[in-house]
């Protein structure tokens, strides 16, 4: 496999809504994928962040403690959110060194296809719905920049911008 460039934002692809995947394999990819979210170090990656405008993320929330648990989403959707939401800071791949704090839902009841074809039903909680919703919204073209307030946005925004020059 290979490492793929990570789109840095705000590169216009992270603002586009992805395409269902087709019949089309990939399991390519998805190796690709996680060996570059590895590499980064992070702890999820979805397809438009590697350029592919395509509904599919990886993902592996145990990985950096010494639980790998390495899954493949390949067009998730969103059953259901819990009502309960926390804040937490969150980091972005496509938008290196600039953390910010983030509501989710505590808990996410997610549908996805694995690479085997198997339709996969499982309700995420904690960290790892709160890793799967930051990806999820990569599908949906949603940056973590969209997910806080104008004002903070604008502090963020403008200093990572400056930091890039």
């Amino acid at each position: 496999m290979s490492i793929l460039p990570i789109l840095k934002w705000p590169d216009p692809r992270l603002s586009q809504v992805c395409a269902p995947v087709g019949d089309e394999d990939v399991s390519d990819l998805a190796a690709a994928m996680l060996e570059t979210m590895y590499d980064a170090p992070g702890r999820g990656l979805a397809a438009p962040q590697v350029g592919v405008m395509k509904r599919m993320f990886v993902m592996d929330c145990g990985w950096k403690e010494g639980n790998p648990t390495p899954e493949v989403c390949i067009n998730p959707e969103i059953i259901s959110l819990s009502a309960e939401t926390a804040t937490g800071e969150e980091g972005c791949l496509s938008i290196p060194n600039a953390p910010v704090e983030v509501e989710r839902p505590v808990s996410v009841l997610l549908r996805w296809r694995g690479l085997d074809g198997a339709m996969i039903r499982r309700e995420l909680t904690g960290f790892e719905a709160r890793c799967a919703l930051h990806e999820y919204d990569h599908l949906d073209g949603c940056v973590i920049f969209d997910r806080i307030g104008d004002s903070d946005r604008a502090r963020i925004e403008g200093a990572y911008l400056e930091a890039q020059k």
